[in-house]
């Protein structure tokens, strides 16, 4: 049904009920196969070297506006800056109490209801686990359960893997903003994709299904995609 106001123009749908929600806090969430803890520099920094040192190529670091290191002293003081902001919050994945990965909210605008989520460095030991999906699940759940209307991920439009991942956890593709960033020496056009409150229903279902343990068999091989779940759920993809 379309709106309008008194003077027949088109006007966006009444919000009725929502409050700007609060900031997200420095909490642990806690899942069945990982933790997040607000990154401290003390309990995160040592293993998340010790874990990032697995990415022996450096693949990792290609599309983030940091690294690589080239010692555990040096990636210990961006760790230290970065557990000091509110915007970006940080949080470290942890998973059998070693951190292996982390993650951010960033660009966090209760007025308009928007969050997003970005500098994901996830080690090899996290990587293709279910511990790396439910640390996503984590951090999508707690956004929309604090009260945001639009949860967002951007990243480099070549960057495929980041691309695929927003995509199978359910969040829309909606354009490239081109030549929207410069880092490393070189330009970035910006993939956006988002997920809205409205779809986070059939979200948390489709996350709940697929991390459940019973999804897993004996050798650990998923039987239901998640891709599978959420493609009903993608209003575009890209």
């Amino acid at each position: 049904m379309s709106h309008t106001n008194n003077l027949g123009q088109p006007i966006g749908d009444p919000v009725v009920g929502w409050r700007p929600p609060p900031a997200p806090d420095r909490v642990v969430l806690t899942g069945r196969y990982c933790t997040l803890e607000p990154l401290d520099v003390a309990l995160h920094a040592e293993a998340l070297w010790a874990a990032h040192a697995r990415d022996t190529e450096h693949r990792n670091w290609t599309y983030l506006f940091h690294g690589p290191y080239d010692s555990s002293d040096e990636y210990g003081e961006w760790v230290q800056r970065a557990a000091s902001t509110s915007d970006p919050l940080f949080y470290a994945v942890v998973c059998d109490g070693k951190a292996v990965g982390v993650a951010a909210y960033l660009r966090i605008a209760p007025e308009a209801g928007s969050i997003e989520v970005g500098h994901i460095n996830f080690s090899p030991l996290l990587q293709r686990t279910p511990a790396a999906t439910e640390a996503m699940f984590l951090m999508m759940r707690h956004a929309f359960e604090l009260g945001y209307r639009r949860y967002e991920w951007k990243c480099d439009s070549l960057n495929a893997p980041s691309r695929q991942a927003a995509q199978r956890l359910g969040l829309s593709y909606e354009g490239i903003f081109r030549q929207a960033l410069v880092y490393k020496g070189r330009n970035r056009d910006s993939a956006w994709y988002a997920a809205i409150d409205k779809e986070w229903p059939a979200l948390d279902s489709a996350f709940e299904r697929w991390l459940a343990p019973e999804n897993f068999d004996t050798n650990g091989k998923q039987r239901v995609r998640l891709s599978d779940l959420t493609a009903p759920i993608l209003v575009s993809r890209g």
